[in-house]
């Protein structure tokens, strides 16, 4: 490459970048996420990562909660977000050469109905044909304790939906089996595993598995009579260990994803197996494609009775947002479109007070 070419693609490269970083707006997302507070449409916390480091975080609507105690240290529980982290866990195994994901879930569990033909490779993106044991006869049953073993007779009696590899319907049994693969392979419980090769490398201190007893967490809240009151019911999280009970700050989510996409916890070939193919799948191995206008992100999203989550990440502009809500008038969908309009100063809608 002559002198004149590395001068013309150095210069490319910066105009490039700088053209990127004005594009967004944090006054934009500012006058959205004021106007939700000022509005009560909702109650939580967002963290924008640029480059690997926090550009932006912003707390809101918890003036609206009488007595509400919370600093930036408090934790949501962040639901489905947990099965990324789940897959990724999993895919430090296969890329350590102790699981592959063409073997059978029948080597595990062969009590499971299709097991001799539902592979590790069907769990993790959907397609195995399991149901989902966190309903029961139409209702969500695990708000109280129940056992392992009654868990695994519900995945059992449900059966199949569909053979593996016809098509994709989300499986909450899918991820409870690959959380008890993952016990297995490693011998050890998962807010271990989790612990031991996540949380500690990455010094994490505001992420946890429920089992680990973490402190400090927001409690999920409701909209009634036009105001907020804390919800009575909320799910057992200890069964849904590996599934949905991780609880982690806005932050840490970021934290969390950017290390993913960064290959700081499993190296690029491996991550790219996680990854949908774009324009065939929107669901990949643990992470979903999450598409606005142009820009598309991956990552994952989770819900719980009252407290819902979203972590996605921008390879192109090496962007991430982590958005945490444990009051949810607006769906966590539009909510982030929302963000993202706002940040690329793309014209967005304020949200219609009823």
């Amino acid at each position: 490459m002559t002198q004149i070419k590395k001068v013309i693609l150095l210069f490319l490269l910066i105009t490039s970048k700088n053209v990127f970083s004005q594009t967004l707006s944090f006054e934009n997302l500012n006058k959205y996420l004021d106007y939700i507070e000022n509005n009560n449409l909702g109650v939580g916390s967002i963290s924008i990562f640029e480059e690997d480091k926090e550009v932006y975080q912003k707390s809101f609507g918890q003036k609206n909660i009488q007595n509400l105690n919370y600093d930036n240290n408090t934790k949501y529980h962040v639901g489905s977000v947990t099965k990324m982290i789940t897959a990724t866990l999993v895919f430090k195994l296969i890329e350590n050469n102790q699981l592959k994901l063409t073997d059978k879930l029948s080597d595990f569990y062969p009590q499971i109905p299709n097991s001799e033909i539902i592979t590790i490779k069907n769990l993790l993106e959907h397609t195995s044909g399991l149901g989902s044991y966190v309903v029961k006869d139409g209702e969500v049953w695990i708000t109280k304790k129940v056992t392992e073993e009654e868990i695994l007779d519900l995945i059992i009696e449900q059966g199949v939906i569909f053979q593996p590899n016809e098509k994709v319907k989300y499986s909450n049994s899918a991820y409870f089996l690959l959380t008890k693969i993952l016990e297995k392979k490693y011998k050890k419980s998962f807010f271990r595993i989790f612990n031991t090769e996540i949380v500690n490398p990455l010094n994490l201190k505001n992420i946890a598995s429920i089992k680990s007893d973490p402190k400090n967490i927001f409690k999920p809240y409701k909209f009634d009579n036009n105001e907020w009151s804390e919800l009575k019911e909320e799910i057992y999280f200890p069964n849904v260990i590996g599934v949905g009970d991780i609880v982690s700050t806005s932050k840490e989510l970021n934290v969390f994803i950017n290390s993913l996409f960064q290959n700081r916890i499993i190296n690029k070939e491996t991550l790219e197996e996680m990854l949908p193919i774009l324009n065939k799948e929107d669901w990949g191995r643990g992470i979903a494609t999450w598409t606005f206008d142009d820009h598309i992100f991956y990552g994952h999203g989770g819900d719980t009775l009252g407290s819902h989550a979203l972590t996605i990440y921008n390879k192109e502009d090496k962007l991430s947002i982590s958005y945490n809500t444990n009051g949810e008038r607006i769906s966590k969908e539009e909510f982030v479109k929302s963000i993202v309009y706002a940040l690329y100063n793309k014209e967005f809608k304020f949200p219609e007070i009823k």
